[in-house]
């Protein structure tokens, strides 16, 4: 599959990968530069991969109470909010981001690898008088990050959303949100208007000497800050309080999972970052975590090199007692084990 901004991509000279079935750039220039773009000023990217599912109607509000373990009643019209789909073992299929346009109308934005059972998942557990509409193949998302995203986006006439606020102007959905823990926002429009849209911006970032990035920057830039990746840190096999997300979890509601997911609030392993000591080692997913004293303790689920640490750093689930900030603790990287400090998900400040 492909996104309607594939042809730019291609005569940006991007390299493109695989993700998912979507075929998506994974860097233009350098995954490095990219990251700092964002970091340093900003940088535009392409996440029209991700889906776009609205659940409308009367019982639209009591449809995702029951979905989700965050109570949503609590969301005024204008509002996002960041939540997960549990199954009945309280563990999650996917995180997700909740817009909320009235008490009958929301949209839930799952990942691209999940948006088809995500999709049946929802409607498989639909209130009646309730409509649930995939508009993934008709929507694109571009996600605008950095310090300078509140100015570029001004040249397009638009105000600059608050954070988890959304607005909609000129047939598009203006939403403080993004996946890179720097100030930002994403649009959501109409596939029709998407190369337009991104040309001007690509405009007005060459004139700041920034430019476009790929998945892997965004990659990089979530992992510095402990941002999740469904698929890689859960696979339906971890729940909200392992995965250091108990925020988004109110048990003031029923909903599905909840009586099995009581059961595991203190959990054995929890999700945590790793700070490698030297600066040539880097972590990957399936690495084994150790103790000082061989024991093994964890595995590492994400990781790769912080473009502003210039070390070596990783995400993954440990057990608990080890997980205090600062301790020391060892990885397996190709069958050697190199020393480093266990840190909280938010790695970078």
């Amino acid at each position: 599959m492909r996104t309607v901004l594939y042809e730019e991509h291609i005569k940006m000279k991007a390299t493109m990968v695989d993700f998912h079935g979507w075929d998506m750039p994974l860097y233009y220039e350098s995954i490095i530069k990219e990251h700092l773009y964002v970091r340093g000023k900003c940088g535009i990217f392409d996440v029209s991969h991700m889906g776009d599912i609205f659940i409308t109607g009367v019982g639209a509000e009591d449809t995702l109470m029951n979905l989700l373990p965050t109570d949503i009643s609590k969301m005024k019209d204008g509002d996002c909010i960041y939540s997960a789909f549990l199954n009945e073992n309280g563990n999650m299929i996917d995180d997700t981001i909740i817009y909320k346009f009235s008490e009958g109308k929301f949209l839930c934005v799952p990942n691209a690898s999940t948006t088809e059972i995500i999709l049946e998942h929802i409607i498989k557990n639909k209130k009646p008088v309730t409509e649930v509409i995939n508009s993934s193949n008709d929507l694109s998302c571009i996600a605008i990050q950095g310090k300078a995203s509140e100015d570029i986006l001004s040249k397009l006439g638009f105000e600059f959303p608050e954070f988890l606020k959304f607005y909609e102007k000129d047939g598009m959905i203006i939403s403080g949100t993004g996946y890179t823990g720097e100030k930002g926002c994403e649009i959501i429009l109409k596939n029709k208007d998407t190369v337009e849209t991104w040309k001007k911006f690509i405009s007005f970032l060459d004139e700041i000497e920034a430019g476009p990035c790929g998945l892997g920057s965004r990659d990089t830039l979530r992992m510095e800050k402990g941002m999740l990746l469904s698929g890689q840190d859960f696979n339906s096999d971890r729940n909200p309080y392992e995965s250091s997300i108990s925020f988004i979890v109110n048990l003031n509601h029923e909903f599905i999972g909840k009586d099995i997911l009581l059961t595991k609030t203190n959990p054995e392993f929890i999700f945590r970052g790793i700070i490698m000591d030297l600066n040539n080692t880097f972590p990957r997913h399936g690495n084994k975590i150790y103790n000082n004293d061989g024991g093994e303790i964890g595995i590492v689920t994400s990781g790769s090199i912080s473009p502003i640490l210039r070390k070596g750093i990783a995400l993954g689930y440990m057990e608990k007692k080890y997980s205090k900030q600062e301790t020391e603790i060892l990885v397996e990287i190709r069958n050697k084990k190199f020393s480093g400090k266990v840190s909280k998900p938010r790695i970078v400040p």
